[in-house]
Order: structure tokens, then C-alpha cells, then sequence
């Protein structure tokens, strides 16, 4: 049964994170601002104007350095304390305050960008050769510097920042504040519904008539928000095709994959492969979900269902560290450490209360350990989620220690490898350790619906939707809600085709997602996790050496590229091979669900 959930001040302190770690007091975070604002005036009165040989311009990173290292708490604790409960004015008003604040110091400090700019390349290379620190930050740089803008320029859109990105909390406001779901009805009986308990269980519900009904409901408080939400997303559209535009880019898709260091071939290849090649496999496992739950039809409304839905555990937080440290334990010890401290340190938020961020996501701030926010349900799947937070954790809790400020983060390409690894490796050691045909089929289950599902099926087509809506918007048009329904629909009806019927309310999925603010992101979860079922293969088949080479990718951050990680772990991602071996791969795993049930129904 899904309760109501309760207000934040409600929740036990044990299920939330604790950001004392940042800040134990409101002046000790406001002592902070104070201090970056100092440190920013002298930095701009020592440096600007003055980056002029290969000395200063290392001179100048490094107090650059110092100054974004700053930077890091206060945001990183401004976004937190707003991102587990958006109805709290104070964190709201600390947010927007901050944002005003960021904005002005990033306009005060563009001009470090902007003198670099302008040096002849030869001083660039010099100051490359003097201090390899800063080597990999002036090679981006020097890739840029046909889209940097006059210094003035550069100031004002630096000043602008926070009115640039002023949709994305437009959006989490209407999403998490102004939209409240009322009861639904079913048999004369009522049912709670919520952001947090329709995607957390309702979704999943296997009694049909209430997850059809808690479909339908939702999708209806869903629809009085698309005019709104939509003019939030074209704005946002809008804003990046200018800024695209301006800088020089021949295409707003060529500005956006510029920093993931990625070409548009494997950008197209990532959605056109998988739409073509992924979809008859997954047509056959829906076909699987509606025989084995005898559904008059099978419709969007039914996908996320469990196969075996009596045999899904209940699994407490508690109980979640065994299954995660006996998946892990390969990673070796100081990995299973920061688990560890994961659990024993409040690094992670466990809580479900009105107002909290749905999904679940991982900050990892530079100087400081992880945060991971998860609402907590107590299902299998909960500890996959978990497990792929983790692998975020895992990956910056190396990277931050063996690399600077500038060099930890990867592209956002490879960003989601570390992740969907400690799915596969929970998932692998499941399946090691039983030949029950029942739980082997559970565990299978939960690979397909939670990992692949959700990274390869549930991703992959918002990419192919945001590519359609980018098209348009590269074409110098806009869009609308009728035109971001139409797009959605057209995407699902095109991958599923006759087999799932798109029933009304499935073309409401895009007001679901904050990844539309992040750029092209919803792509990465399958090339994330095409790297990841590769390595993991490895892992398997060879042990100790290829954990040992994947953990040197995660100490290597951000200091190489997508292509270049992903072959020091052995995959070469430059090819169609590993995007056709995952999806087969897939599909294996989906013939092996049906020959499991065929298994257990000739028992009964």
C-alpha cells in the first residue's frame, strides 16, 4: 500500500544525508561566500590584465584553481540543501541568492579564458611544457579558441548565467512544488499518487487495474502543466541554439557534443543502432510481461511491471549493504571502504518526504566526499539504483584524490561507465550464487527492466526524441506541447510498433525528465553502459587484471577522452562492435526469460 508522504522535518535523521560535512552552520556557509568573494577581487586585481608569458599563465591557473576549489562546497551544499525538499523557502531563497552571487563571479573571472585566448599558441605550449598541470585544462582551451567571444562579450554572458539557466529551476519548480497529485480512485477504494510514489511504485504495481488507473491519473495532473512546461523547455532550447550560434557553431548538436569530446557519428550511431537493432528484442519482452500477467493487451502503461512480482524481496537499507559489498568486494578494499563510509558517514539520503527530487543522482564535490540521493522503497530495485550511484561515488572518490580540480571529470560521454559497472557486477554476483530457476529468472528480470530498460530503452529513446526536437530547433523553429507530443509519441510508436499499444498519457514522458536541461545526456546512459558490459565481460572472464586496469581508468578522470578511457579498458568504442555485442548481449538475456518461464510454468 503507498502512503502519503511525509514532510521532510518528519523523516527519521538516519535516512538523510548529512551535510554538516560541507557546513555545520548557516555562518559557517556564509562565511564561505564571504571568503570566495574576497579571494575573486584579489584574484582579478592581482591576474587580469597580466597573463601575458608561459610563468603567469601558471601563475594564474593555479590561483584559478584555488579559487574553483572554493567554489565547490558552497555550491555543491546550496544545490543539496534545496534538492531534499523543494518546498523549503529558505533553501530556495539561499539557492537563488547563490545563483545571483556565482554568476557575478563567473562575469569577474571570464577574463582569465578570455587573455588566455588571445596569447599566441607558442606561449600556450611553453606554459604546457613549464608545468604539466595545467596541460590538460589548455588543451580544451586551445580547442576552443575559434568559439571564444570578445573579452566584454564574454563578461556579460558569464553575468547572464544564472538568467540562462533560470528554465531548469522553472522546471523543478512546477515539477516538485506547484504540481500536487490528488488520490485516485479504484473499486470505490482511494490511492495516494505523488511524483515520488508513481515512479517508485505505482509504475510498477502489479495489479492492473491500479497501475492502469495511477497511469492515468498522473498522466492527467501531467497534462494541466504541458503548456508551462513547455515554454520552460523551449526557452531553454532556445537559449543554447543562440549561444550556438554566437560562439560559431555550425550546428546547435556540434556545440553541444563539443565538450564530450565525441563526433556526431557516434552520437547518430548510439540512437539509430539501438532504435534498429534493440527494438525486436524488447518488442519480445513485452510480449513475455503480457503473457505471463495474461493482459488483455499490452500498453505503456504495463511496462515497467515485474515479471514475477510475488517473488520481488523486500529489502531494507540494512540489508542492502550485503548484496552491494559481496557485488563490489572485486573492487578491492579501499573501494569497499568508501561503501562503507557511505552507509556508516549519512553520505547518502535514504528519506521519502513531499518535495524531494525524484530519481536518484550523485554529487561528488571536489575536497569533499560523495552525496547520493535515492528515495528509499525497500525493492530490488532500489539496490541497483543504489549500486549505480556507488559506481558515481567510486569513480570521483578516485578521480578527485588522483587528479586536480580541473582534470577529474570525465567527458559526459564515459560518464555513466562507473555506474552501470556496479549494476552488471551486482547483477553477475546474483546469478553466481544460485541455479533456483525462479530467483535466476528474478535476477535476470531485474537486469533487463532495471539496467537495460532503464539506460538502453527508457534513455535511449528520450534521445531520440531530444535529437528530433533538436533538429527543429537547429532549423531555427520552436516548439510547443503539441509538437513535443507529437515527437514523443512518434519515437515510442516507431520502437515498440504494433506490440505495445502508446496509449494516451505515454506522450507526456518528456515533462518527466530533467536530462533535457543537461544538454545531450540522455544518449551517454548507452554508451555508458556499452563500455561498462564490455569491461564487465572482462571482469568476468578475466578477473584481477582487468578490475585492476578499469580502476586506473577511474584515477585517470577527465585527462583523457571517451575513446581513449574506454581503450585503456579495453574496448574500442570507435567501432560498431561493443553497441552490436551489448545488444546482443541483450538479447541473450531475454531469450534467456523466456525459456526460465517456459521452465517454471511446465512445473506448476
Amino acid at each position: 500500500m503507498v502512503k502519503s508522504l511525509p514532510i521532510r522535518s518528519e523523516v527519521k535523521i538516519e535516512e538523510t544525508w548529512n551535510l554538516d560535512d560541507l557546513f555545520k552552520t548557516e555562518d559557517d556557509y556564509n562565511a564561505a561566500v564571504a571568503e570566495l568573494e574576497k579571494a575573486v577581487a584579489a584574484f582579478v586585481e592581482k591576474f587580469k590584465g597580466n597573463i601575458n608569458d608561459a610563468p603567469s599563465v601558471n601563475e594564474a591557473l593555479k590561483g584559478y584553481a584555488a579559487i574553483y576549489e572554493k567554489t565547490v562546497p558552497v555550491g555543491t551544499y546550496t544545490s543539496l540543501a534545496s534538492s531534499v525538499d523543494q518546498t523549503n523557502d529558505e533553501a530556495q531563497m539561499r539557492s537563488s541568492k547563490y545563483g545571483s552571487t556565482a554568476a557575478k563571479i563567473n562575469s569577474k573571472l571570464s577574463f582569465v579564458n578570455s587573455e588566455l585566448s588571445e596569447l599566441p599558441l607558442e606561449v600556450l605550449e611553453q606554459a604546457q611544457q613549464q608545468s604539466t598541470d595545467f596541460k590538460n585544462y589548455l588543451d580544451k582551451l586551445i580547442r576552443k579558441k575559434d568559439h571564444q567571444l570578445h573579452p566584454e562579450v564574454e563578461k556579460t554572458l558569464a553575468a547572464f548565467s544564472s538568467t540562462f539557466n533560470g528554465a531548469y529551476g522553472l522546471y523543478n519548480t512546477t515539477k516538485m512544488v506547484d504540481m500536487s497529485f490528488d488520490d485516485f480512485e479504484v473499486d470505490g477504494q482511494k490511492y495516494p499518487l505523488s511524483y515520488v510514489s508513481f515512479e517508485g511504485a505505482w509504475e510498477t504495481e502489479p495489479d492492473t487495474d491500479k497501475r492502469r488507473a495511477a497511469f492515468d491519473a498522473f498522466s492527467a495532473k501531467l497534462k494541466e502543466y504541458q503548456h508551462t512546461t513547455a515554454k520552460t523547455y523551449d526557452m531553454h532550447l532556445q537559449t543554447e541554439k543562440t549561444t550556438s550560434d554566437v560562439r560559431g557553431y555550425d550546428t546547435v548538436f556540434d556545440y553541444l557534443l563539443f565538450n564530450q569530446e565525441v563526433d556526431r557519428s557516434m552520437y547518430n550511431r548510439q540512437i539509430d543502432l539501438i532504435t534498429k537493432e534493440l527494438a525486436p528484442h524488447m518488442r519480445k519482452y513485452a510480449k513475455l510481461i503480457q503473457k505471463v500477467h495474461g493482459l488483455d493487451k499490452m500498453t505503456f502503461a504495463d511496462l515497467k511491471i515485474p515479471l514475477d512480482p510475488t517473488y520481488e524481496p523486500k529489502i531494507s537499507v540494512e540489508e542492502s549493504k550485503k548484496y552491494i559489498n559481496e557485488s563490489l568486494a572485486i573492487m578491492g578494499d579501499d573501494y569497499l571502504n568508501m561503501v562503507d563510509r557511505s552507509y556508516k558517514e549519512r553520505w547518502i539520503d535514504f528519506a521519502q518526504n513531499k518535495g524531494k527530487s525524484t530519481g536518484a543522482f550523485c554529487s561528488s564535490p571536489y575536497g569533499n566526499h560523495p552525496y547520493i540521493l535515492i528515495s528509499w522503497t525497500g525493492s530490488m530495485e532500489d539496490v541497483f539504483v543504489l549500486a549505480h550511484e556507488l559506481g558515481h561515488a567510486g569513480h570521483f572518490y578516485n578521480a578527485n584524490r588522483e587528479q586536480n580540480v580541473f582534470n577529474a571529470r570525465p567527458s559526459l560521454y564515459f560518464i555513466e561507465a562507473p555506474s552501470t559497472m556496479n549494476e552488471m557486477l551486482v547483477a553477475n554476483h546474483l546469478l553466481k550464487n544460485s541455479d533456483d530457476p525462479k530467483f535466476k529468472r528474478w535476477v535476470i528480470s531485474s537486469i533487463v527492466a532495471r539496467t537495460y530498460y532503464h539506460n538502453f530503452v527508457t534513455h535511449l529513446l528520450e534521445a531520440a526524441y531530444q535529437r528530433k526536437v533538436y533538429e527543429r530547433i537547429d532549423a531555427g523553429g520552436s516548439v510547443n506541447a503539441g509538437v513535443l507530443n507529437n515527437l514523443k509519441r512518434s519515437v515510442l510508436e516507431e520502437f515498440w510498433g504494433e506490440d505495445v499499444d502508446i496509449n494516451d498519457g505515454a506522450e507526456l514522458t518528456w515533462m518527466r525528465q530533467p536530462h533535457y536541461y543537461m544538454g545531450l545526456y540522455p544518449y551517454t546512459y548507452s554508451a555508458g553502459l556499452t563500455i561498462s558490459t564490455q569491461v564487465s565481460k572482462r571482469i568476468l572472464a578475466e578477473g584481477q587484471p582487468a578490475v585492476d586496469e578499469w580502476l586506473e581508468v577511474l584515477k585517470a578522470g577527465g585527462t583523457e577522452s571517451p575513446a581513449e578511457l574506454a581503450k585503456m579498458a579495453g574496448v574500442d568504442i570507435t567501432t560498431e562492435q561493443p553497441l552490436l555485442d551489448t545488444i546482443a548481449y541483450i538479447g541473450e538475456l531475454i531469450n534467456q526469460l523466456v525459456v526460465l518461464t517456459e521452465e517454471i510454468e511446465s512445473k506448476q
